[in-house]
């Protein structure tokens, strides 16, 4: 039995069963491969898939899942779906209005390559790391890549599926020149596997990591700061959990009750939008079936809307956002697709300190109380120009000061992917706490 063929059969039992439900599968296949020395080192590839299942009984909803398509075990995932629903103390759920949603490719031939090519990347980022010599030890280069196949259908009319992925080209490397070494990341992403390039990662990884070499400790202080792209799509991935209306619910976010509100500068409009053609993260429709839509979450300093799933925005009182996020075997969340701060009229250096690289995001940044203190990598600038790299320091302070204290924004978008993708240009904070010597 196919996936669709398992919906409808499931979509038949519970209007048969009287009961209003809602199913969603998902298929995911996923390859990695390694390279090291000169030679592949591991090559593991994976599919997992599954069937769930959401239905309402007398107002409560009961979750259930199985990742076998026999009739035994689908009649099992029913029957027990309703069982759990019974479970439940409150009332109140509903499976949303849905529409015929269609069926659509985002990835066409993106991944389709033959395996040599893709080994021959891998191989090549490792092969022209080490053609420069202040390479001593390249860690890992590596191809990753992942297709999601998502087929969705309602007893409330919604039907529709997609098939999406990605491409991910990586490598590491530690740089010494006779001092202290460095050692630093890079990660390409694309839906396309034909737009990874292999010598553009390795020499963008080779000039971020060799202007480290040679820091000094920073003196503690408060200075100008300059985010660079991929550091503050980091930050963004951490504000992000402010944005959710589950959470403003469950009184997580400081945002709570902010909506109309200014709660950052003018120059900082962030967006949410599962339509952008070819990004990373774009989708059709989202895990409850609402089409795929812009979202204007901060829009010139003013909040103007959470993200949404159908059952956050009926308590709110406004319309669902697109945002349903769930895997066949979770539960009803809230979720982002590509998320970006939108480009600025561009970022001119002064004295400061540019923030290249920060470490422990998810230990040293709350998205609950906003406070964060985050060891980081970067350079001094005196009269607008790269003094010398520093580290040994931590940056603090609040996310939601950051955003009211940012002062320029950058002209281009770069592009992170934590399974949302997180767009950001270069961000000036007029001023921010360091921490050093």
């Amino acid at each position: 039995m196919t996936f669709e063929q398992a919906k409808d059969y499931l979509l038949q039992k519970a209007r048969a069963m009287g009961l209003e439900a809602e199913v969603l599968a998902t298929e995911t296949r996923e390859m990695s491969l390694s390279a090291f020395e000169g030679r592949l080192e591991e090559i593991t590839q994976a599919t997992q898939g599954g069937i769930g299942v959401r239905v309402v009984v007398e107002g409560k909803v009961g979750y259930a899942y199985t990742e076998e398509k026999t009739p035994e075990a689908l009649d099992w995932v029913m029957q027990e779906a309703y069982e759990n629903a019974l479970l439940q103390g409150s009332g109140g759920g509903f499976i949303p209005a849905g529409s015929a949603l269609g069926r659509h490719d985002l990835l066409g031939e993106g991944l389709s390559a033959p395996l040599e090519e893709k080994q021959a990347a891998a191989l090549a980022v490792e092969a022209t790391l080490r053609q420069d010599a202040r390479v001593r030890q390249v860690p890992r280069t590596a191809y990753q890549e992942q297709e999601v196949q998502v087929v969705l259908g309602s007893t409330q009319g919604a039907s529709g599926g997609y098939r999406t992925g990605v491409s991910v080209l990586m490598g590491s490397a530690i740089l010494s020149d006779g001092g202290a070494p460095k050692q630093s990341w890079n990660v390409d992403v694309d839906r396309e596997f034909h737009a990874l390039e292999p010598g553009k990662t390795a020499l963008e990884l080779i000039e971020r990591t060799a202007r480290l070499l040679g820091a000094r400790p920073l003196k503690t202080g408060k200075y100008r700061a300059y985010f660079e792209p991929k550091a503050f799509a980091q930050l963004l991935g951490v504000i992000s959990f402010m944005f959710s209306a589950k959470n403003v619910l469950e009184g997580k976010s400081l945002l709570a009750g902010k909506v109309g509100e200014k709660v950052a500068s003018d120059l900082v409009t962030v967006v949410d939008d599962p339509t952008l053609p070819g990004g990373i993260a774009s989708r059709p429709f989202d895990a409850e079936g609402t089409p795929a839509r812009r979202l204007v979450i901060i829009e010139k300093g003013v909040l103007k809307s959470f993200a949404h799933n159908s059952e956050t925005a009926r308590k709110m009182g406004v319309e669902p956002t697109g945002n349903a996020q769930r895997g066949y075997k979770g539960v009803l969340g809230v979720g982002h697709s590509n998320l970006f701060l939108e480009p600025g009229s561009g970022v001119r250096l002064e004295d400061g300190i540019v923030v290249t690289e920060m470490m422990g995001l998810h230990a040293g940044a709350n998205p609950i109380s906003g406070d964060f203190s985050l060891q980081a990598l970067g350079l001094k600038l005196e009269g607008g120009e790269v003094a010398y790299a520093v580290e040994n320091f931590t940056v603090a302070g609040n996310l939601l000061a950051l955003l009211q204290n940012v002062s320029a924004v950058g002209e281009k978008l770069e592009w992170e992917y934590w399974g949302m993708a997180l767009g950001a240009p270069m961000v000036e904070v007029a001023e921010l706490s360091f921490a050093g010597a």
